[in-house]
């Protein structure tokens, strides 16, 4: 008798027959090593409903959390090219073809125009699942565009971080982003056009460095990691331990770094609060072109 089979008081358990569970049904976290159901997990707003972990999620996602149930997606159309030939362990353009296998039409950051509780509000979220998130010429095209249309429109700008840092593999193109969106910021700012960053787990490296501290509130999901260089990295070099929760959102805020950090269920009612806080004049056309992007409705 095989191994699969078992015979006991007369039960025979047959596993050949067995039915497996649909794939994407339950949700297992890495912390809490915890099982539950997918649904459990979205109704929990992306977190583990045992141990409250905050899930990476995609930008779609985080439109959906915020804004109020439709969104206008913009410049969807800009994609990145492998234009210095760059190879690593492989080529840059098969990196890109299999992110884009993965993400169609897609790259590291997403741009939406939306209403937070009939509030006009610009966002540009990052996305991890494409190249770690990294930093390249389109990243920062998209963000310098974003930054364009609130200063046609005067809405409110927000910044979701979630980047391993700038894009090895399109070099110093990469690291000029860096100054280009501080730039464009800067622009915003004499416009007297709030700029919001929010920062997501992880944000580290080049874009920690420019826009995701340039903020007029820098503000973060709990137990983030943010920071220039890895813990692991700073350790080796200073040869010393490193504070307890080094890197983590609570130690930025308890050290001035963030104005505060906010749990996801809600990050709506806060964004909320800043844009009352923060009121733009008008001046803004109340409708997005159409033109320029692809109206979504979840």
């Amino acid at each position: 008798m095989g191994w699969f089979k078992r015979l006991k008081e007369g039960v025979n358990t047959d596993t050949i027959n067995k039915k497996e569970a649909p794939d994407g049904l339950w949700f297992h976290c890495k912390r809490c090593n915890e099982t539950s159901t997918q649904k459990e997990l979205i109704e929990n707003f992306y977190k583990c409903p045992s141990c409250n972990l905050h899930v990476r999620i995609t930008p779609e996602k985080y439109f959906e959390v915020i804004f109020d149930g439709k969104w206008l997606e913009l410049y969807s159309d800009l994609q990145s090219k492998d234009f210095l030939d760059f190879t690593d362990l492989k080529s840059y353009k098969e990196r890109l073809a299999s992110a884009k296998a993965k993400k169609p039409n897609k790259e590291a950051i997403s741009v939406a125009v939306g209403k937070v509780k009939k509030k006009d509000l610009v966002i540009a979220a990052m996305d991890f699942g494409y190249i770690g998130g990294s930093m390249g010429s389109v990243v920062g095209e998209k963000i310098s565009r974003a930054i364009e249309y609130s200063l046609e429109h005067r809405f409110p700008l927000m910044i979701i971080s979630k980047s391993g840092g700038a894009r090895m593999m399109e070099s110093a193109f990469s690291l000029m982003q860096m100054a280009k969106t501080s730039a464009m910021l800067s622009k915003l700012s004499k416009a007297g056009i709030p700029y919001f960053s929010f920062m997501t787990d992880p944000t580290t490296g080049g874009v920690t460095a420019s826009f995701a501290m340039l903020g007029d509130i820098n503000f973060s999901e709990p137990e983030a990691l943010i920071g220039f260089a890895g813990p692991r990295v700073i350790k080796e070099f200073i040869r010393k331990d490193l504070p307890e929760g080094f890197q983590t959102a609570e130690f930025l805020l308890d050290h001035g770094f963030l104005d505060f950090v906010v749990d996801r269920k809600d990050l709506k009612e806060r964004i909320n609060d800043l844009l009352l806080l923060f009121k733009v004049d008008e001046g803004g056309e109340e409708e997005a072109a159409l033109s320029v992007g692809t109206v979504v409705t979840p």
